[in-house]
């Protein structure tokens, strides 16, 4: 049986793990949503009320999930508990790559906005990669430093990024125009694709919903907490995405809004004055700092629990005098500090934005396996989900599974094509490290005794 090798003490309490789900959902791509969902109008709306619906369902697999094995991993710890270690590496494969992946991205965004008050980054590359990079370190070193240390910057940015978020959701409505929500598909298309259109879209919003499972041992009373902060922290976001949209949308144009490049800060601005739109981009700014923060956390955690259970490196288990995975932290950083390297090269950045297209992908796969692990350990480990009504949990679990598989195809075949390719591309890893695990249980062969000699 293993033993557990990191210190008894955990870090995250019930809110600094509510913060840790909302402040890795919302991060920096929701804040350019407005812009892309403008051609189809406020038609929109509906879209991202399907996506919350999915999300929340999502929301409760993990909750339930969370409250039944609380073990660091997430989704990665339920689909090997449920189908074995090779649907167990396959999905922290994919995860693993969809954080570090999704981080070289939500770096690239923080210095894009600091860059509305320092316009030189807009120029520089060097010095917008340098900002980047010292940014990614600056954050390893505190999530190496402790999870402690990592959830209580998260709080902060979290708080601090809602306030702006929530001005405009609550105060901007009393700017909105009513002519801006006509016609209301402005798309021209069928009300369906436009819905799905729009869903798929927001989809990427909602990527995240699971991170107060992934870092389990470290919360405190996880059977409760970890429930209690995924589905806390979904609502709140879901609330704060669709009341902010229902603003900008109403208050900008939609032509003026489908070339916006800073949709929230135009509204604010254009609601309450140059000074909003200069709040705004600041909660931008530190939206995407708290999101990169949140998912440097995970970037660990995930090899980390692989490594334990011999699915990564053996090198990935290894922890510093705080319990921290600093070896998966700064591998991962590493990986981070190349693709942000590429993307300052502008021979790159069509590359580079498609990688992250399969990095979000990737994120999707875990989802699927985490449903339909519920449904297999609902029937195998019955006594783990506390007696709770079987019919309610089975009809949750297939509602996410059938939201994650349509998530997944709206991806695009071409998309879809690739990542798997992608997830394909970690089997020989696998094969590897079954190889070593092999070589070092095997008994030695005994040396054969020489027969004797046949008797002339």
């Amino acid at each position: 049986m293993f033993m557990r090798t990191k210190p008894s003490r955990r870090g995250l309490g019930l809110w600094t793990a509510s913060a840790l789900v909302v402040g890795n959902m919302i991060g920096s791509g929701v804040f350019l949503l407005p812009s892309s969902l403008a051609k189809y109008g406020p038609i929109s709306i509906v879209g991202w009320l399907f996506t919350a619906t999915g999300a929340v369902l999502l929301a409760l697999v993990f909750a339930r999930l969370g409250r039944a094995y609380p073990q660091t991993g997430g989704p990665y710890a339920y689909a090997r508990r449920a189908f074995g270690d090779f649907v167990g590496f396959q999905t922290a494969w994919g995860y693993w790559i969809a954080v570090w992946a999704g981080n070289a991205a939500i770096a690239v965004a923080f210095v894009g906005y600091l860059a509305h008050f320092w316009g030189v980054l807009g120029t520089n590359k060097v010095l917008a990669a340098g900002v980047a990079l010292a940014t990614i370190w600056l954050l390893t070193a505190v999530n190496v430093i402790g999870v402690r240390e990592g959830g209580l910057v998260q709080a902060v940015t979290t708080v601090m990024k809602l306030v702006p978020l929530a001005l405009l959701a609550v105060g901007g409505l009393f700017f909105v125009d009513p002519a801006n929500f006509r016609p209301f598909n402005a798309g021209g298309g069928s009300a369906f694709d436009a819905v799905t259109a729009a869903a798929a879209l927001t989809l990427w919003a909602f990527i995240g919903v699971e991170s107060a499972t992934v870092p389990a041992e470290e919360v405190e009373n996880p059977e409760k907490n970890i429930p209690r902060a995924t589905v806390m922290g979904t609502v709140v976001t879901a609330v704060v995405y669709i009341l902010s949209t229902v603003a900008v949308l109403g208050i900008i144009p939609a032509a003026r809004l489908a070339e916006s490049t800073a949709p929230f800060a135009d509204a604010a601005g254009e609601a309450f004055g140059g000074w909003a739109g200069d709040l705004v981009a600041i909660g931008v700014a530190v939206s995407a700092f708290g999101a990169l923060n949140g998912w440097i956390l995970l970037q660990g955690q995930v090899p980390y629990a692989a490594a334990r259970d011999g699915l990564f490196p053996r090198s990935f288990a290894r922890t510093g005098r705080r319990g921290t995975p600093v070896v998966g932290l700064v591998v991962s950083s590493v990986l981070v500090t190349v693709l942000v390297a590429m993307n300052y090269n502008a021979s790159l950045v069509d590359q580079f934005t498609f990688v992250i297209l399969l990095a979000t992908f990737t994120t999707l796969i875990p989802y699927v396996y985490a449903a339909v692990a519920e449904l297999v350990l609902l029937t195998t480990e019955r006594a783990a989900f506390s007696g709770r009504r079987l019919g309610k949990d089975v009809v949750i679990a297939l509602l996410a599974f059938t939201y994650s598989v349509w998530a997944v195809a709206g991806a695009g075949y071409e998309i879809v094509f690739k990542g798997t390719l992608l997830l394909f591309a970690g089997m020989p890893v696998y094969a590897w490290l079954k190889y070593r695990q092999q070589r070092r249980v095997q008994p030695v062969a005994a040396t054969p005794a020489e027969t004797p000699a046949k008797a002339a």
